[in-house]
């Protein structure tokens, strides 16, 4: 019988690679909750006309993309392909939107059918900011400065920069698509077959042409700032003065669209060269038409989501993780024969007591097998209960003998009264 294998481009992410996620996640909530965002949860599975409604029907993500499938009672349903629609629908739902401000956050997985590579996988997973209620460039400029902080909170702002740009209102893009596209037509013939497809269908998208042909056709091609309002142009302004006045560094970026159909006004990217092609780590910008397409009242928004497979490639390839992120228990037990119950107490008592991490030998096996499994496991300390016969099968424990597990260290015999102290010296060293 053949095994059962991971669908493709689903992967699971083993022990030995976790500990650089939890890394990653815990410090983006410390982060997110020092500017007051507050964690959303929402299904991964939502009505597939949300993301038709919200993401656009003629997007690459909706035609092609997305999970979708219907139920037992006939329901259109689909994984969820990005995070914002959800989280807005969520938020309208629960009535936490209207005549209220909101900072919110949210971390999962998303589902896209593409194909899979390095970084790029068909389940993936996001982190999201969403603010909801707020009008001004001061919102967008802490969008920014968050993720700013963020980067030099995980050491990798000297691997980042910023792009931003103005992409006006949904009026002002149909005004310069039609501008566009009059002027492609007139190269349809050295478009690639992609860009050729978009040029009905969502030609702000062939901005986005890495195929080199296209982009030397785009270098005369009109530009979009030529056609954006008076009222975003001020919005923009004031973003670009409170960047200036933070000491953010950024490029104007007059290429720069987002491949959502939600977002007006501006937009951003955090872009990295340390990932060869999947440059952009962290992406958004304002969406104020979003809350009122999905059915509810207007509502000023904006956000960015960040692919945290990403992330983690870039943490290990630019060597930012911290040396202690994957090590094991700070404590390992060894257990000699007879002494089990002894040394179960025992490690409860260092998890109440202690604060310490304590992985407990079970099993059984020699003292040197066990201590083999001690070095293995990264633990800083060994803690040796003698077996029954040395130690008195009846009695209290009275010693136990601690190994650090250094290169060149030496066994000491201590009181088990004085073994926290002990501890706590050795693992402070």
């Amino acid at each position: 019988m053949s095994k059962i294998q991971a669908i493709r481009g689903m992967n699971d992410i083993l022990p030995d690679e976790t500990p650089a996620w939890q890394y990653l996640e815990s410090t983006v909530q410390r982060v997110l909750q020092g500017y007051g965002y507050r964690e959303i949860r929402f299904p991964v599975l939502e009505q597939t006309q949300l993301f038709k409604r919200s993401i656009g029907e003629v997007t690459d993500i909706v035609e092609k993309e997305m999970y979708s499938f219907d139920d037992r009672n006939g329901d259109n349903l689909s994984l969820r392909p990005e995070g914002t629609a959800g989280c807005v629908r969520a938020a309208e739902q629960h009535g936490l939107l209207y005549n209220q401000q909101q900072r919110l956050w949210y971390r999962g997985p998303m589902f896209r059918y593409e194909r899979p590579q390095k970084g790029r996988y068909r389940q993936f997973h996001q982190i999201g900011v969403e603010t909801f209620g707020m009008s001004g460039p001061d919102i967008d400029a802490e969008v920014l400065l968050l993720s700013a902080r963020l980067w030099r909170e995980l050491g990798l702002s000297a691997h980042v920069r910023l792009e931003i740009n103005n992409i006006g209102t949904a009026q002002d893009r149909r005004d310069y698509g039609a501008a566009l596209v009059a002027f492609l037509q007139q190269h349809e013939a050295a478009l690639d077959e992609d860009s050729r497809r978009r040029l009905q269908s969502n030609p702000l998208r062939i901005l986005d042409s890495k195929v080199p042909t296209t982009q030397a056709i785009l270098v005369d091609a009109p530009v979009l700032a030529d056609f954006v309002s008076a009222e975003t142009q001020t919005h923009f302004a004031g973003l670009r003065q409170l960047l200036d006045s933070a000491g953010i560094a950024y490029v104007v970026n007059p290429r720069l669209v987002r491949g959502l159909d939600y977002y007006n006004n501006m937009v951003f990217e955090w872009i990295t060269d340390t990932l060869g092609a999947q440059g952009t780590v962290c992406a958004g910008g304002r969406y104020d038409g979003l809350v009122a397409q999905l059915g509810g009242r207007a509502t000023p928004a904006v956000g960015f989501a960040m692919g945290v497979e990403r992330l983690v490639l870039m943490l290990q390839e630019v060597g930012s993780l911290p040396a202690d992120v994957g090590r094991g228990a700070d404590v390992f037990v060894a257990v000699g024969e007879g002494m089990s119950a002894a040394a179960i107490g025992l490690a409860e008592q260092l998890r109440s007591n202690d604060g310490v991490s304590v992985q407990l030998n079970c099993g059984g096996g020699k003292i040197s097998n066990q201590l083999k499994r001690a070095y293995n496991s990264g633990a800083r300390v060994a803690v040796v209960l003698e077996a029954a016969d040395e130690q008195g099968e009846n009695l209290p424990l009275q010693r136990v003998r601690i190994r650090p597990l250094g290169e060149e260290s030496t066994a000491i015999s201590v009181a088990v009264a004085e073994l926290g102290a002990t501890l706590e010296g050795l693992l402070r060293a």
